[in-house]
């Protein structure tokens, strides 16, 4: 998790910045951070991006090879003020005695569609990562696109500290929102059976309704697969979408359940008899 490294990430976005800011800008931010400016921490934040601007970062070779290394590759696409709001938060929270997360909890309730996106993507890089996993929960609710990408795609933070139910909730709403399911960390090993059959409810629903279902959805079934799960998908072998029907046929032959695994046999003996 990004708060095992907190010097060396607090460094990397501190060169970051000083590079990508005037001098005026940039000494605006070292001040905010202070913990002697904690009480204006929610003006500070309101306020970066006037002082920064919102151009795409830009990255030096030796800062990339740290930014790998640390595996926190999706900030080369983050924006200055957006890498600069993550920072100070990050600061912030480090200071003694937690006093930030007061301040931080109530710039959530405020927040506009930029500054909940900051807000969520600053969450790994918080001190006490482990306090946050009821404001984490509850912005999987959020119905914002956005706001959801930052939590789901290329974020550390739910598959490491979410409960399985508030992991489920958010795979399902990955799926049902059309997200990049690709960009979900920890997406295979936080595979579970209650998901697995709640993903094929909802495959099945699809399929009633005469929509498509996202193929990655039924790798996350195969081990788990029992009786019920392989009903919907003998409802997808049915169909049209060979995507669909490719994905389907692996995750049989990644599972253990023979049923499916003869069913696909005699499906094909079946075929090649035409």
């Amino acid at each position: 998790m990004a708060t095992d490294n907190y010097k060396e990430i607090s460094n990397l976005f501190f060169d970051i910045l000083q590079d990508n800011l005037d001098e005026a800008s940039f000494a605006w931010l070292q001040h905010a951070g202070k913990a002697s400016e904690l009480t204006k921490l929610g003006q500070s934040f309101v306020l970066l991006p006037r002082k920064t601007g919102k151009l795409i970062i830009k990255i030096s070779s030796n800062q990339l090879k740290t930014i790998e290394k640390l595996e926190l590759t999706t900030i080369k696409e983050w924006t200055v003020d957006r890498l600069a709001r993550v920072w100070l938060l990050h600061s912030q929270s480090y200071q003694p005695a937690g006093k930030a997360k007061a301040v931080i909890e109530n710039l959530f309730l405020s927040a506009e569609v930029n500054e909940a996106v900051a807000l969520y993507l600053a969450i790994p890089f918080l001190s006490e990562p482990e306090s946050w996993i009821n404001q984490c929960t509850e912005g999987i609710r959020s119905n914002i696109g956005v706001v959801l990408e930052a939590i789901m795609e290329n974020n550390p933070y739910p598959s490491k500290y979410l409960s399985e139910a508030a992991w489920n909730q958010l795979v399902l709403k990955a799926f049902f929102t059309e997200k990049n399911i690709n960009n979900i960390i920890g997406l295979a090993e936080r595979a579970n059976a209650s998901l697995a059959l709640t993903l094929s409810d909802y495959a099945r629903e699809r399929y009633a309704a005469g929509r498509k279902v996202n193929p990655a959805l039924w790798q996350l079934t195969a081990p788990f697969l029992d009786e019920k799960i392989f009903e919907a998908m003998k409802i997808g072998l049915q169909k049209q979408d060979t995507a669909d029907k490719m994905a389907i046929t692996e995750a049989i032959k990644s599972s253990d359940y023979k049923p499916a695994k003869r069913y696909m046999e005699d499906l094909a003996f079946s075929e090649s008899s035409k």
